[in-house]
């Protein structure tokens, strides 16, 4: 059982809630694509029904946010576009502010959220979890696009090493990312968690500031690291790609350790 009472100062002075999607709210891939974890659509109600301010904080790259949150309202989820944080949508920012033309090495799905941004000629690689798209042809295509330039810029939509889908873990974008920072000697500018001003924004969209506001999520370096270097309180549940071993973490050491989400919140609304 959760420690309660005394022991759960890290639930007080809460209003608003950030959550990491995959991992917490349901574990991806099969048919149905994915299956919610259990009390997680419950979980969802009942912050919404306490006031408190939730924003949904994804290094989703596989799909646009619509393509997503449909998906996600199919298991039940109380989720519209306008509460989740995603990479794409604020590397379409930064590619704006600096005129930057992307070389895309992302998903199919993920194509349409990059419409509006100049494309031809590029300037600079945008890489994401591009799943099945990670052939060799089009990693060396991604390659010979930065190699060619005085001044490489790889952008990329998370550094996740790896993430839980139904049948197993499967390699995530930063394995990729690290290949073209290895091969080009480039340092990647990442747009998701654990980039600070991924977490920032996701604040300034709540309006809440970071002390006193909770990240809760399953990649003990993404979500409770990056969380926590933004003054962040931040929790690791026990599901998604949880192991054991994230506890013996040699730098990260989460505010607390929650079964689940359903676990997380019934300590925190019970603090309110």
């Amino acid at each position: 059982a959760a420690r309660r009472g005394e022991m759960a100062a890290w639930a007080r002075a809460v209003r608003g809630l950030l959550l990491d999607v995959s991992g917490v709210l349901y574990d991806s891939g099969g048919e149905g694509g994915g299956v919610p974890i259990a009390g997680s659509v419950e979980a969802v109600r009942r912050i919404k029904a306490s006031g408190l301010k939730l924003r949904f904080c994804t290094n989703e790259t596989q799909a646009t946010r619509e393509k997503f949150v449909k998906k996600l309202q199919g298991m039940g989820f109380d989720i519209s576009v306008a509460e989740v944080t995603a990479p794409a949508p604020a590397a379409c920012r930064i590619l704006k502010e600096r005129s930057l033309r992307p070389h895309l090495l992302v998903h199919n799905d993920l194509v349409p959220e990059f419409a509006e941004i100049d494309k031809a000629n590029p300037n600079c690689v945008v890489v994401g979890d591009a799943a099945e798209n990670f052939t060799y042809a089009n990693l060396n295509e991604a390659f010979r696009v930065l190699i060619g330039m005085e001044k490489p810029v790889l952008i990329s939509l998370g550094r996740g090493r790896y993430y839980k889908e139904t049948d197993g873990l499967k390699l995530d974008v930063g394995a990729y990312m690290k290949a073209l920072e290895y091969a080009c000697d480039v340092q990647a500018e990442v747009v998701g968690k654990p980039a600070k001003m991924f977490f920032e924004s996701a604040l300034a969209e709540m309006g809440v500031p970071p002390q006193q506001a909770i990240m809760i999520g399953d990649d003990i370096v993404n979500d409770v690291g990056g969380a926590q270097l933004c003054g962040m309180r931040a929790l690791q549940v026990r599901t998604g790609k949880y192991r054991p071993c994230d506890e013996n973490h040699p730098h990260v050491k989460p505010d607390a350790y929650v079964n689940n989400l359903a676990e997380a919140v019934d300590i925190i609304l019970q603090q309110l």
